[in-house]
């Protein structure tokens, strides 16, 4: 009997599952937005029974969708949304408050306090991460300080956290697997790189009994079982990588110094750095690749908070284009900005100016811009943004980028991706399949299982689509980099408090 390999993709904003079969090619999917919820400004929070009864609601759509029983798919690998967490109690499943979402800023200011307690090159040395309210630790303590009796029961041992993957494991298997992967466990602050464990001084810091954490696990194994009320058959559980490594394995990014941008609501650019890590003197993050056949790899990171949420924003806020799609069309209806420039710090910058004061702001506007300015400014913004974290990754690694492989929604868009291509001097490179995220945890999944042998079998699957060779006349890009950089300048001196 032919087998199949089933991936679950639990994202920000849509649950989705997809059928593969042994040449990487997608036989099913289905996919459903969830709720997003603002219940102040700068929280964002999910309703984490919301995101199991969707995941577990599109995973059943796809194996019906393709035809299959449960005895046919040989193992489950799970992708996620890396920093948002859950606190649950492990005797009732029911959790203590909604899931808090990786966007969500609600910590800030305690951040800012250890930041000035002297905090950073702990938290920096130990985690590889910067402190900031990205990351889970600070969300976990704030539920355990916040709501009603929390911290009482998790200390009496009977609430439990996780990131998205092990809230989804544990419905799966009906509370038998608490567990996550490497690639998660690196994301929440509490989690040592070096020595490859939950750190005891770090859980002290952020007042989080060890008991709540789940065991760790490489990113590639056979953890256990689906209960039979998941699916009819028990099947393997076999895969689990956060959604920015899933990118990169599934872009095949598996030797030192590849590197792979993935262009969604976010952006977030992942350089393999091999098997030590390395701090990073530019305000990258350090963080782990995955963890395959015993051997750990590490990875440079830079994250982007607002990519083609910008053109969401162009869609709904300033309503100049009905789809997204649209967006290009537009841009391209001009041969260039006509010197505007938009920062799109809606939520703050990213990686490598981490300033969570700044707001989104316009430059250079004259009486003769248009929409189709502002469009192909915004379009300019996510490669001006992309750049600045690959020269911050050439930087900590002294490996010049040879190429760059890009996925996701906006990778189809061949303006930003020449512009890409123009503004790095790099060859940009699309594969055939942008579905990398999905595909990296069905072959950690394929691999666990035998249904792919090794690297060398899933390497033939990836194919490119299109290569984009940079511009040789330089001196016009030149000139609108240092125009980017003016723009930066003048937004880091306007978020400054007076």
């Amino acid at each position: 009997m032919e087998q199949y390999i089933l991936a679950l993709d639990q994202g920000t904003t849509s649950c989705r599952a997809v059928v593969f079969d042994k040449k990487g090619t997608i036989i099913s999917s289905a996919q459903k937005e969830f709720q997003q919820y603002f219940p102040k400004p700068g929280w964002v929070e999910h309703d984490a029974n919301e995101i199991w009864s969707t995941q577990a609601g599109m995973a059943a759509e796809a194996v019906t969708k393709s035809g299959l029983g449960g005895d046919e798919i040989a193992g489950i690998g799970i992708t996620n949304q890396r920093e948002t967490v859950v606190v649950w109690d492990k005797n009732s499943g029911k959790p203590v408050y909604n899931a808090i979402v990786w966007q969500d800023k609600r910590t800030a200011a305690y951040c800012e306090k250890l930041k000035k307690e002297g905090k950073g090159p702990l938290l920096r040395k130990k985690t590889g991460l910067v402190i900031d309210s990205y990351f889970s630790g600070t969300k976990v303590k704030w539920i355990l300080d916040h709501v009603a009796g929390a911290r009482e029961r998790a200390e009496a041992g009977d609430l439990i956290l996780g990131t998205i993957d092990s809230w989804l494991i544990w419905k799966m298997t009906k509370g038998k697997l608490h567990i996550t992967d490497v690639t998660n466990a690196c994301r929440t602050l509490l989690f040592n790189i070096n020595s490859m464990e939950w750190d005891e001084e770090l859980l002290e810091l952020f007042t989080i009994p060890r008991s709540m954490l789940p065991r760790v696990k490489p990113s590639s194994e056979i953890y256990g079982y689906t209960s039979p009320n998941f699916f009819s058959e028990k099947i393997p559980i076999a895969g689990i990588v956060g959604d920015q490594q899933a990118a990169l394995f599934g872009q095949m990014c598996t030797q030192p110094g590849m590197v792979k941008n993935t262009y969604g609501t976010g952006c977030f650019m992942l350089m393999n750095i091999g098997d030590k890590p390395i701090v990073s003197k530019n305000n990258l993050l350090t963080s782990v690749a995955w963890q395959l056949n015993g051997k750990t790899q590490y990875v440079l990171e830079g994250s982007i908070f607002i990519a083609g949420a910008v053109v969401q924003w162009l869609r709904d806020s300033l309503k100049v284009i009905k789809n997204s799609g649209d967006v290009e069309k537009l841009a391209g209806s001009v041969p260039h900005s006509e010197g505007v420039y938009f920062v799109p710090a809606f939520a703050g910058l990213g990686a490598p100016h981490w300033n969570q004061h700044a707001q989104g702001c316009m430059f250079g506007l004259t009486r003769g811009s248009t929409d189709a300015h502002i469009a192909r400014a915004a379009i300019d913004s996510i490669a001006y943004q992309t750049m600045d974290i690959l020269k911050a990754m050439e930087a900590d690694s002294g490996i010049s980028i040879k190429e760059l492989r890009v996925d996701g929604g906006a990778s189809v868009n061949n303006m930003l991706m020449q512009f890409q291509a123009d503004v790095l001097n790099t060859e940009t490179v699309r594969p055939k399949v942008v579905e990398t995220t999905v595909m990296g945890a069905a072959f950690m999944a394929g691999l666990a299982v035998g249904f792919w042998d090794n690297l060398d079998e899933i390497q033939k699957i990836w194919q490119t689509d299109r290569r984009f060779e940079p511009a040789e006349d330089r001196a016009v890009i030149e000139a609108g980099i240092k125009g980017w950089y003016r723009a930066i300048g003048a937004l880091e001196y306007w978020s400054k408090e007076s």
